[in-house]
């Protein structure tokens, strides 16, 4: 199950594993939220039901910082703060290609076929298409892949993966959208790395961090910008 990185009586934040879903999907695997709904239940003694919320999701195949919401209050808060762009996730990418620039700021207009699961970019408005906007900076250079440190300023379906994708940038393992081979593990090689938000009851400053993958590719690059 996936490692606590943070909680008290309103919010609980966990390091998801690459390969667990986030909520239930049409696979009938048994998502996160029920699995930590269960933890919390047997742990604390709990009768009746345990209220979590689930406040954002990550694609199965990517790992890394997940809050839920373990009161209703916080809940509607967390989910207001998520629509004003007050709560700020990090991720970072170990991706095949070198970015063009060290930094910058990419805008993408992005349409999801549901039928294949698969978003597609382009560089100007589409009809149905939304816009999508992110910032990324190259942290370290390695002989195969890079590593790239990428902050969301929108949330669209697997945004990180086909922007990157769009400027010569496949995520590593991320056959979807572009990679050449898969990650041993069925992972794509994308962390959300950390969480930044005031917290909706204390009102204090929250700083959350995801661990690095305990894999050498990861370890041996993340170990370069220590």
């Amino acid at each position: 199950m996936a490692d606590l990185l943070y909680e008290d009586n309103h919010l609980l934040i966990v390091n998801k594993r690459p390969g667990e879903i986030v909520q239930g999907d049409k696979t009938g695997d048994e998502p996160l939220v029920e699995t930590l709904k269960k933890m919390i239940k047997e742990r604390d003694a709990k009768p009746g039901n345990v209220f979590l919320g689930v406040v954002h999701r990550l694609d199965r195949p990517v790992g890394g910082a997940v809050i839920f919401a373990k009161t209703s209050k916080a809940l509607s808060r967390l989910n207001d703060m998520l629509r004003n762009g007050e709560i700020h996730k990090t991720y970072w990418a170990l991706t095949r290609g070198m970015p063009p620039k060290e930094a910058d700021m990419l805008t993408h207009y992005i349409s999801t076929v549901e039928r294949n699961n698969k978003s597609y970019v382009s560089a100007t408005p589409k009809p149905g298409a939304k816009e999508a906007r992110l910032e990324y900076r190259l942290l370290a250079k390695g002989d195969t892949f890079n590593l790239l440190e990428v902050k969301l300023l929108t949330g669209r379906k697997h945004q990180i993966r086909v922007q990157l994708s769009a400027i010569g940038c496949p995520i590593r393992g991320d056959l979807k959208y572009g990679d050449r081979r898969s990650n041993p593990d069925g992972s794509i090689s994308l962390l959300a790395r950390s969480i930044d938000f005031i917290h909706p009851v204390s009102k204090q400053p929250i700083h959350v961090e995801a661990p690095v993958p305990d894999e050498n590719v990861w370890k041996s690059i993340a170990a370069s910008i220590q």
